[in-house]
């Protein structure tokens, strides 16, 4: 009788491991700091107290758009990000390299600000905060793309996660700045390439779900006629038409929280299984508690938000 109940308590136990891998919690956070270091470092203490959450994803945007590209802004910001008990991710924002030729950012070439950020941010194919978790980064996988370290990966309990260095501001797609449409199609052509070759190790991998990070609202209303986020779009619609399963798109530089289905098909239909949320920012120093449990077959319950302040 003792071994009967030893075998069912044993069952039950991995029964019960099996219903709860498929439940993650982490943070997601953008556009911060702005205004106040000493607020953002109190969201970080919050963030911080949240035991549930495995990791945060930062989306970018370190500093408000009018402020310095300063090495001394990048390093005050670095310090913040050394707050972070769980594993931080990072992916850069326009406000921290493609802004910076503005003379109120300090007239800085934007390829020099981005390599300050690769050297500073994205030394090591590790993640930031106190605890450390280990990045698959194209740059350190892909000759052709050796340059994009900040492109990373990594999978846990069954979960693709991928971040891709994709900005606002048109993702610099911008014919006034001398370069910048040839760093454009470089970058683009290297996104596009770490999505695919994500999508195919998910797949490999057998994940049950993806989760994207970039730091861009694809539909901002500021963007041209000419967007920068077309082949994005597209490859997305054909990659998600493909893996069938969910699909969370997490971006920022629209500061206000937003849970959507805005891609659609070349027949005006919702391509299902992407659900895009926006972070909020800027003024609103919060934070986004998301729960992901890949047992529930409708998206909008797959991915749950909370949001929080400090």
């Amino acid at each position: 009788m003792l071994k009967k109940y030893l075998f069912f308590w044993i069952a039950a136990a991995s029964c019960s491991f099996s219903i709860h891998a498929t439940e993650l919690t982490f943070t997601a956070i953008g556009d911060q700091p702005y205004f106040s270091d000493e607020a953002f470092s109190a969201l970080i203490k919050k963030i911080n107290a949240d035991t549930s959450s495995q990791f945060t994803i930062h989306v970018g945007d370190i500093k408000h758009g009018a402020a310095t590209c300063s090495d001394e802004r990048f390093l005050s910001v670095k310090k913040l990000f050394d707050e972070f008990t769980a594993p931080l991710i990072y992916t850069p924002g326009d406000n921290e390299w493609t802004d910076c030729h503005r003379a109120s950012n300090g007239s800085y070439n934007q390829l020099e600000r981005l390599q300050k950020l690769r050297s500073l941010f994205f030394e090591k194919s590790t993640t930031l905060g106190h605890k450390k978790i280990k990045l698959e980064r194209q740059g350190d996988i892909a000759s052709t793309y050796n340059a994009y370290v900040e492109n990373a990966r990594w999978t846990t309990q069954q979960i693709t996660f991928i971040t891709i260095h994709q900005v606002g501001s048109n993702n610099n797609l911008d014919p006034n700045v001398p370069g910048a449409i040839e760093e454009y199609k470089k970058r683009n052509a290297a996104n596009i390439a770490w999505l695919k070759d994500s999508f195919n190790d998910a797949k490999n991998k057998n994940s049950l779900a993806i989760v994207i990070a970039m730091q861009s609202d694809i539909f901002d209303f500021y963007i041209p006629k000419e967007s920068g986020f077309k082949d994005f779009i597209q490859t997305m619609i054909a990659l998600a038409t493909s893996y069938k399963r969910p699909i969370l798109l997490i971006e920022g530089d629209s500061h206000q929280f937003k849970v959507d289905q805005p891609i659609q098909d070349s027949n005006g239909v919702i391509v299902s299984n992407i659900l895009r949320m926006i972070v909020p920012g800027a003024n609103l120093v919060e934070a986004v508690q998301v729960k992901v449990d890949t047992q529930e077959s409708v998206i909008t319950n797959t991915f749950k938000f909370k949001k929080y302040g400090f």
